[in-house]
């Protein structure tokens, strides 16, 4: 036998003997512990976010990968840029790099279904974060938000700033409905829970829509866009309110109310002798919060991101672990295929009167922010 070939064998020799100490001890020679993932630790998240033109979805985005990084899970984070396709690829990878776990809130609501069932074939998890995902059975756990309480606050608010309340018979006042996105399921249900509060005022003329715009499928804003909703907003003001003025306007989200204040800076509002109308929103976003300290926007819904992050780790940790995630709604949120199991959350009202102790106070926003 050759010297080279008496080194190739022992080299060979060598290289079975690695082999065999690292499949003893539970390893693969191409890298990583099959053991590692002790009660769910090592595994990866996917998260599928829809846009970073909002404010509120890149602080979601953060505070879930911080605190899964925290659980010792590794994450990767991706925003679809409101463009339902694109979404979709980004599950599509995730799914065939091995994510265990995906936590989704989707573009659209009824697009994922394809590729959801490659996610069940897959065996691996799905929870729908804030938008509840339509239209298929492969949605294991929903965490949200009361959505309706959301309308609900919005509709109050306005009732008690226009002096409604308590069997008063002000008015009448002339108010104008906007609503999400309508492949949004929140959309439903933010306005179901403003107008069943606004319609016993409705009904009674107090509050009068003059564009006539009552039904969702008339007043919805595709994606939640605040330019959408100024082209609206104007509009509606050519048509309906050339010789009155507009008292309140029912906004879902900051992001429209923002357009729907443009508007009404363009027609005129916004002076001491034409002030500006109560207008609603949702998310504390920074921008919204800025504008009802100087006394334009009037109310937003807060929503804390960090909290509702908080709980689809906890759900997607639970899951990882082999036990069932803590829920608080069994009931409402069927899907058209199930009723999924979900975690709702309290908003809350916020405007000029505590947005110090709400959002600042609670470290949600920086005071500097607000300057």
């Amino acid at each position: 036998m050759t010297v080279r070939r008496i080194r190739r064998t022992a080299l060979a020799l060598v290289a079975g003997s690695l082999a065999l100490a690292l499949a003893a001890c539970g390893q693969s020679s191409e890298g990583g512990s099959k053991d590692t993932k002790k009660g769910g630790k090592g595994s990866t998240i996917g998260i599928a976010m829809p846009t970073k033109s909002s404010e509120r979805w890149i602080n979601d985005g953060n505070n879930m990968v911080k605190q899964f990084q925290d659980l010792g899970y590794k994450t990767e984070l991706q925003y679809g840029e409101d463009n339902v396709d694109q979404q979709v690829a980004q599950i599509e990878n995730m799914i065939t790099k091995g994510v265990d776990v995906l936590v989704i809130a989707a573009i659209d609501g009824r697009a994922l279904s394809d590729v959801l069932k490659q996610a069940a074939d897959q065996h691996i998890k799905v929870i729908s974060y804030d938008r509840l995902i339509l239209g298929t059975p492969n949605v294991d756990y929903y965490a949200s938000f009361d959505n309706e309480k959301v309308g609900v606050l919005q509709g109050t608010y306005i009732i008690d700033k226009l002096g409604l309340k308590d069997g008063s018979e002000k008015g009448p006042f002339n108010i104008e409905l906007f609503a999400g996105s309508p492949d949004d399921n929140n959309t439903r249900y933010f306005f179901q829970g403003a107008l069943k509060t606004l319609k016993p005022y409705l009904d009674k003329k107090q509050l009068v829509v003059r564009s006539g715009q009552t039904n969702l499928n008339q007043v919805t804003t595709l994606r939640w866009d605040g330019a959408t909703a100024q082209k609206r907003m104007d509009d509606l003001l050519t048509k309906a309110y050339s010789s009155s003025r507009v008292d309140a306007v029912l906004s879902p989200y900051d992001g429209i109310s923002i357009g729907i204040l443009s508007a009404l800076r363009s027609g005129g509002y916004g002076t001491a002798a034409k002030p500006y109308p109560v207008v609603t929103g949702q998310d504390a976003e920074v921008a919204s919060v800025k504008s009802i300290i100087a006394g334009h926007q009037t109310q937003t819904v807060y929503k804390d991101t960090r909290a509702l992050a908080k709980q689809a780790v906890q759900m997607a940790d639970a899951v990882l672990n082999g036990k069932t995630p803590e829920v608080n709604d069994t009931k409402t949120y069927d899907n058209e295929k199930r009723v999924v199991p979900s975690f709702l959350l309290n908003p809350v009202s916020v405007d000029k009167s505590n947005y110090q102790s709400v959002l600042v106070d609670s470290g949600y926003i920086k005071a500097s922010d607000l300057k």
